[in-house]
């Protein structure tokens, strides 16, 4: 690294982690890249947000807001941005692109969200920018990737759960599908898009050449259809939805207690005698019509013997009661609502909700679920404001001095 990129790591006191000194560009926008760097962030990475000077993320407008003596502020944003620098670029004027390519000269790694072409039409893609920094690891997340007929096409989340596969299968088998409540499609892009940033950087440092690491969320929606694709290449059978079910364990799936529901999955003969023997019936473990696991999948036994039983042991409980029954001794656990999860004992003992400063108080956010025995996790950082970090991260990684810093903001480039 760079005597300037020593001191820029150092003025941002990162905590020590596995990337500590891998300096990451992030141009991307709203969850589908800032979760990939948010990532690289939590582990060590120095990570410079770039946004448009007129035309910010637009994910700082998304709810929930935190309010403060001067703006509101959103913690959808804050919690994908944490840990990170934030500088303006304009990637349509030519000083910008200038910019850039002096910034990617002293960076590790670039991220970038856009329609492939997009880049290279701003004369900004792959192969422009190895040219500058061959050890360059260039990350694109895509809706379809950039190779393929569909390459071209735009996409959001719903798009990939669409496309991918996922959407058909979720929901109830008499009513059309659902799709994931949650972004799945950002959000599992941006995991393997972590994951191959890391792999190729780490062939960069063997070998001194980048590459481009090429995420498509269909691609990453289809490998979260678990048996989907071998069920149809095997036995030309299609997935479709099946509410609770899974498509061949039984009991394994949600069953209703006295407060609300819990998901039960002691499938398995040794899981099922203690089950039966945990709630004083332990003949039904060897009743010759539900004794085995062979039985106990058939869809009409475990329907009309199974089921009713079970919901027999659980309604006189409550999900606290039935989980402390099962103990560590069967698959059981409640049905937690995300604020029981957050008031979660063995959550906080993982560290799992963090407190993040957002508009001069600390807000819960979800924390980082990779645990590494050789590293303490350290208090977080704010997001950065638009810009933020301009006078900082121009000055030590491009040489910009004050006077260039303002005629840069006068002709629109930051």
């Amino acid at each position: 690294m760079t005597e300037q990129l020593d001191e820029l790591v150092r003025w941002k006191s990162r905590r020590p982690g596995p990337l500590s000194g891998v300096t990451v560009l992030d141009i991307t926008r709203v969850v589908a890249g800032p979760f990939c760097s948010m990532l690289l962030a939590d582990l060590g990475a120095t990570v410079i947000k770039v946004e448009h000077p007129d035309e910010p993320d637009y994910a700082r407008t998304f709810p929930p807001f935190v309010n403060s003596e001067e703006e509101q502020l959103s913690a959808f944003f804050t919690q994908f941005n944490r840990n990170k620098l934030g500088i303006t670029l304009n990637l349509k004027s030519p000083e910008g692109k200038d910019l850039l390519r002096k910034l990617v000269a002293k960076v590790d790694i670039l991220v970038e969200n856009f329609r492939p072409g997009t880049m290279e039409k701003l004369g900004l893609g792959f192969e422009a920018l190895t040219s500058v920094n061959p050890r360059l690891v260039y990350t694109a997340i895509s809706g379809f990737g950039r190779t393929g007929p569909n390459s071209s096409k735009p996409a959001y989340d719903n798009t990939g759960q669409a496309a991918g596969g996922l959407w058909s299968m979720n929901g109830y088998a008499d009513r059309p599908p659902v799709r994931v409540g949650t972004i799945i499609g950002d959000l599992s892009a941006s995991l393997y898009a972590a994951i191959g940033t890391i792999a190729a950087l780490r062939e960069a440092e063997q070998t001194g050449k980048g590459q481009v690491v090429d995420v498509s969320q269909q691609d990453s929606v289809l490998t979260l259809t678990e048996n989907a694709v071998v069920r149809y290449t095997a036995q030309k059978e299609v997935a479709s939805p099946l509410g609770n079910e899974h498509p061949f364990v039984r009991p394994y799936g949600q069953f209703p207690c006295k407060d609300g529901y819990v998901f039960f999955g002691g499938y398995t003969d040794k899981f099922w005698a203690i089950t039966c023997a945990m709630f004083g019936e332990p003949d039904k473990a060897t009743d010759p019509e539900i004794d085995s696991m062979e039985k106990r999948f058939d869809p009409v036994v475990a329907e009309t013997k199974v089921k009713p039983l079970l919901e027999r042991w659980f309604s006189a409980y409550t999900k606290a009661e039935l989980e402390n029954i099962a103990g560590d001794q069967v698959p059981l656990s409640a049905i937690k609502t995300i604020a029981e999860v957050v008031e979660d004992p063995h959550i906080a003992a993982r560290n799992m909700i963090v407190e993040v400063p957002i508009g001069g108080k600390l807000i819960g956010m979800f924390g980082l679920p990779i645990k590494l025995s050789g590293r303490e996790e350290e208090p977080n950082e704010k997001a950065p404001a638009p810009g933020e970090h301009n006078g900082l991260v121009f000055a030590k990684l491009a040489g910009i001095t004050e006077d260039e810093l303002e005629k840069l903001k006068a002709a629109g480039a930051i």
